[in-house]
């Protein structure tokens, strides 16, 4: 605390004086607990012997046939070995899936507490609508929403960079809606991530690199470890530790003409994972399994400078807050599985949850020195949030062997409970005295909140050869929410094998969301130097008076028709096309600013700081703002090259295209539309249309060398502007063109020994970036790139040097 502030005791003793406002489960992952299909096609950066092991290999997503493979599956899906995540020089797995699956997109990075949180999304859907497993079992969602505005605002996501990259087999990718398979929220696709199931192994990866700026040092080490259970088991433990460093890409600030704001780039992250993952045969037919996770993070991320004018007294030269979140991330899952009188059995139980504490440091609460003569530098907590789920699951499954099929009738039964819990806690009194601490309003009493809900369900499984190389897999489920009511799903899939050259299929299905708890009950007020955001809980008298209505969840119809073609031995090619109609979506919508925004935040209980813009002060609730469709195909082809003494190459393209278009727009109870130009750009125009990855690995002995180019389609930014006669309207925004970019990635590998081996890589090598955004829509002169759009980012190139050692 700055020398002229007194105890942080004697402080809340003056605010109360100053005020009186209120303020097969473990990698077996069982056909039971709800596994997917893999896809006919191995990702890039492969090797053609590894590609064709994962193509033949059972899987376990999208199906729950024990004798599914992936080459087989009549769903696309996409298969990442522990490998090909390694050979992508990156420290998370996030930005490792996102090199490899061309559907798979993220924002370069959100401002405020979501900027430290790692989310994942397909086909040009936000997070919400893709749904993570773990081993085939529901991975809880982070407490911490995306609140700042951007494609991915609202999202409540699974930061799957909790789970330790050593921890992780394969992952699985269904491209594909299965809200009949999974429930809730598998309406673009499922992310599976396997853990490894290791009796006897120990293996280690160091990543260290940084910008080509000099800035953003990076250091990833893990660990793996597998053991014996005196033949009866395994028990597979994982460690990981990530250190990041901030990025500063910012222009200098109009203010001062300095580069003082450092707003524009990552975040400053530790992170500190493990998990396990084990097994054990209790009798000849009954085993035993447990995994679970634990996951610590502390995150700082810049905010816009402040001024010596905000109070000289403490900061003669200005400041540059930062917020803070710690996260606590925990899950644990265990279960028995086995087989009895010609039928396997499987029940397990996951609890887990995410706890994050929001913080800030190097700023000061004007109103309260105003009140007090003092003021806090640190406040801690701001607001905090916590999300559980606990969810079980049963489920039996048996093959009939019946004379009018080509193959067994696979038949599953299940059921599923589920509990939710969401809380959101207030801050200390310091942080939201007046009009809080220069960037951020912590949350006061009035805006805490604590809430829960019950989830069933039941689902059926038929799958079967109708006739010889013609699958049919059907599945259905019914779920109740206590909070939402009943909804009642299906999918119908096909697949017909034409020749061995040449198949088809095709699936259909229906899916839902719910809403989830933060998007009922959350509230928070983002704060700039010339304005403020805030977000009101949809149910409250301050969203109410906006216009809003309770939320209903998603409905969707999803459709995909594709080929596979294997016109060489070594050539494979898969064409999947999809539609996904949504009707009822829910974003942020209503944006109301000035006055009317104002009057709805201060009665919310949130107070504003002096000297703000009207204009640049708006409220938002979240609701069913729009119905969309959304069409696009995913194209995969894998071949090989034999070079005889010189090696091989193995070459890999994917490509996908996508456009969203909105077909109906919601308005208010009072008559508004929900959307503006800005909020449909972000679910139509912020993603490339477009993003195709190619090229190839040669590897001849100890060294390889692996050369992918990444290309972003266009995109296009609704920019405000800040500047002239519509500077911070809410209607009137600049369409800005980002044309296609295209990144080059280079990984080159030797074999030192049988155990070590080291590699020197680049991610974007030729350091390709943003076109800059116009003057008059850059933000203080220094926000002069876009974040929001999920095309190349603004960093540039990053190098990398990495080691790997595996036990021989």
């Amino acid at each position: 605390m700055h020398q002229v502030s007194s105890s942080r005791a004697n402080i809340q003793d003056r605010i109360r004086v100053a005020t009186r406002r209120p303020r097969s489960t473990f990698l077996l992952t069982s056909a039971l607990g709800g596994a997917t299909f893999i896809a006919s096609l191995p990702a890039t950066q492969t090797h053609a012997a590894e590609a064709n092991t994962d193509a033949e290999q059972v899987i376990v997503t999208g199906t729950r046939d024990p004798h599914q493979t992936a080459r087989k599956s009549v769903s696309p899906v996409v298969v990442i070995s522990a490998r090909q995540l390694s050979q992508t020089g990156q420290a998370d797995v996030r930005d490792a899936l996102i090199q490899m699956i061309p559907s798979m997109t993220r924002s370069n990075m959100n401002i405020g507490n979501s900027n430290m949180t790692d989310a994942i999304q397909l086909r040009g859907l936000t997070p919400n609508q893709t749904l993570v497993l773990v081993n085939g079992r529901r991975r809880h969602t982070t407490s911490v929403m995306t609140d700042y505005t951007g494609p991915q605002q609202g999202s409540i996501p699974v930061d799957i960079d909790m789970i330790p990259v050593s921890a992780i087999d394969h992952v699985e990718v269904l491209q594909d809606g299965a809200a009949a398979q999974y429930g809730s929220d598998a309406i673009a696709g499922v992310v599976n991530i396997i853990l490894k199931q290791s009796s006897h192994a120990l293996t280690a990866q160091a990543i260290n690199g940084g910008y080509y700026y000099g800035d953003g040092f990076t250091s990833g080490e893990s660990a793996n470890w597998g053991t014996d259970l005196r033949g009866r088991g395994f028990f597979d433990l994982s460690a990981e530790y990530k250190y990041m460093d901030h990025t500063d890409r910012g222009g200098p600030d109009n203010r001062t003409g300095l580069y003082d704001n450092h707003i524009l780039g990552n975040p400053r992250q530790q992170r500190e994972t493990i998990s396990y993952n084990m097994g054990y045969d209790v009798t000849e037919n009954i085993q035993l399994y447990s995994f679970a996770s634990y996951g610590h993070v502390n995150g700082e991320s810049y905010q816009n400078f402040r001024t010596s004018a905000i109070l000289p007294e403490i900061y003669p030269n200005g400041f540059s807050p930062q917020i803070t979140l710690a996260q606590n991330d925990y899950s644990f899952t265990g279960g028995f599985k086995g087989h009895h009188l010609g039928w396997d059995w499987d029940i397990s139980t996951t609890y887990g949850g995410n706890v994050g504490d929001v913080g800030m440091f190097d700023t000061v609460n004007p109103d309260l020195y105003q009140a007090t003569g003092a003021t806090l530098t640190s406040f801690y907590p701001m607001m905090t949030f916590n999300d559980t789920e606990w969810t079980t699951d049963a489920g039996i499954r048996r093959g009939f062997h019946l004379p009018v099929l080509a193959s067994p009738l696979n038949f599953a039964l299940g059921a599923q409970y589920r509990y939710d819990t969401y809380q959101v806690g207030a801050g200390e009194p310091a942080s939201y005295y007046g009009g809080g601490p220069a960037a951020d309003d912590g949350l006061s009493p009035m805006s805490a909140s604590n809430s829960h809900r019950d989830v069933t369900a039941g689902y059926l499984d038929l799958s079967t050869q109708l006739i010889r190389n013609l699958q049919l897999d059907l599945a259905g489920r019914i779920e109740h929410y206590t909070d939402v009511g009943n909804t009642e799903t299906g999918k119908a899939a096909l697949r017909y094998d034409i020749t061995p050259v040449i198949g088809l299929r095709g699936t259909i299905s229906n899916g839902f969301r719910a809403p989830s708890l933060a998007e009922e009950h959350y509230s928070n007020l983002g704060v700039s130097p010339t304005g403020a955001s805030g977000i009101l809980p949809v149910n409250s008298r301050s969203a109410i008076l906006l216009g809003s209505r309770p939320l209903q969840p998603e409905r969707s119809m999803n459709y995909s028709v594709g080929v596979m073609l294997n016109p060489a031995p070594r050539l494979h090619i898969a064409i999947d096309a999809y539609q996904i109609e949504m009707r009822h979506r829910i974003t942020l919508g209503g944006v109301y600013n000035g006055e009317q925004a104002i009057d709805a935040l201060q009665a919310g209980g949130f107070g504003l700081p002096s000297g703000l813009i009207p204009a640049d002060v708006t409220a938002q609730y979240f609701a069913n703002t729009s119905n969309t469709r959304t069409r696009g195909a995913d194209i995969t082809a894998t071949y090989q090259t034999p070079l005889g003494r010189y090696g091989t190459i193995n070459w890999d393209v994917a490509v996908n295209v996508n456009e969203t278009q909105i077909t109906h727009i919601e308005d208010d109870q009072n008559g508004n539309p929900l959307l503006n130009a800005l909020y449909q750009g972000f679910m139509t125009s912020y993603t490339p249309r477009n993003k195709e990855i190619f090229g190839g690995t040669w590897s001849n002995g100890k060294w390889s060398i692996a050369l992918h180019e990444i290309r972003y389609g266009h995109v296009v930014s609704q920019q405000q502007y800040v500047t002239g006669p519509y500077a911070y309207s809410n209607s009137v925004y600049l369409p800005f063109y980002q044309p296609p970019r295209a990144a080059t990635n280079i990984l080159i590998g030797y074999q030192v020994t049988p155990s070590w081996r080291v590699a020197l890589g680049a991610n974007n090598l030729f350091n390709a970036r943003q076109r800059t955004v116009p003057y008059d829509t850059n933000y203080l002169g220094t926000q002069k790139f876009n974040f929001d759009v999920q095309q190349i980012g603004f960093n540039g190139g990053y190098y990398y040097f990495q080691v790997n050692y595996n036990m021989p």
